[in-house]
């Protein structure tokens, strides 16, 4: 049954394990660690917008962090089949990035939304949006005519998203986020107080030196990196895509709550 209002931090990881947002999640085993292997060979699409340099070229290391910071299993010989994400690890995380979004509400900052997984994560940007507009936060217009190879960077319900053939794209590319803030930087206008996003979106604003956040799967370890690094100020550990993105509505509310946004 869903559950109606706000969870109890117990209702909460109770749900994440029964949705697979945590726990027993979707992605296999083998395509975690294929991702940490090309991340550690230097393939850029896995970098999500940061710069790891030679930092993290033993995917042993990236694995530790991910089991650290996510709840993957430890074993490096466990290569095939099941994988997890510890939901303790995801609250937890959630509960930090509360703690961000209150100092951002009281401070009234500027705050920019961004998904590259506008089929899951859509309506908890749009949310928080709107929960941050309403505690007086300036929520970031992004520029107008923004194009990147893959195709147009847009605004939708507060969030901005990448538009290819009149259809909201799913993309790990930082190159989006760029064109973002090089934009605002050639129109003079500030850059955000903090971001708020996924994948690239998040590492590139990382990168680039803004209080970043970011949403990330147990197969995108580039955030939880940055994170371990300080480069990102919270990756929250979550399955970016499960079966219905109202799966997500009551994490939203426990994060909203945390902040006092509610």
């Amino acid at each position: 049954m869903p559950i109606s209002g706000t969870p109890s931090r117990a209702q909460l990881v109770d749900h994440l394990v029964r949705t697979r947002i945590a726990g027993d999640v979707a992605t296999p085993r083998e395509n975690n660690l294929s991702h940490y292997r090309r991340l550690a060979n230097g393939d850029r699409h896995f970098w999500l917008g940061l710069e790891l340099g030679d930092r993290w070229t033993d995917e042993q290391d990236v694995l530790a962090v991910m089991a650290e910071r996510v709840g993957v299993n430890d074993d490096a010989e466990h290569r095939y089949g099941q994988d997890t994400i510890d939901p303790e690890l995801t609250v937890a995380a959630l509960e930090r990035l509360a703690l961000r979004l209150r100092k951002a509400a009281e401070d009234r900052q500027r705050v920019l939304f961004a998904t590259g997984h506008p089929g899951g994560l859509l309506d908890v940007h749009r949310a928080t949006a709107a929960a941050l507009r309403a505690a007086g936060c300036e929520i970031v217009v992004i520029p107008e005519r923004l194009q990147t190879d893959e195709g147009y960077v847009m605004q939708f319900a507060d969030v901005a998203v990448l538009e290819h053939g009149a259809t909201l794209w799913h993309t790990h590319s930082g190159e989006p986020m760029r064109a973002i803030l090089t934009g605002l930087e050639r129109e003079g206008r500030e850059l955000p107080d903090l971001v708020v996003a996924d994948h690239g979106w998040a590492g590139y604003a990382a990168q680039h030196g803004v209080d970043a956040a970011g949403y990330a799967d147990c197969n995108d370890p580039a955030l939880f990196l940055a994170e371990a690094e300080g480069t990102l100020q919270v990756a929250i550990p979550l399955d970016d895509h499960v079966v219905s993105p109202r799966h997500y509505d009551p994490m939203t509310a426990y994060l909203l709550d945390q902040a006092g946004l509610v």
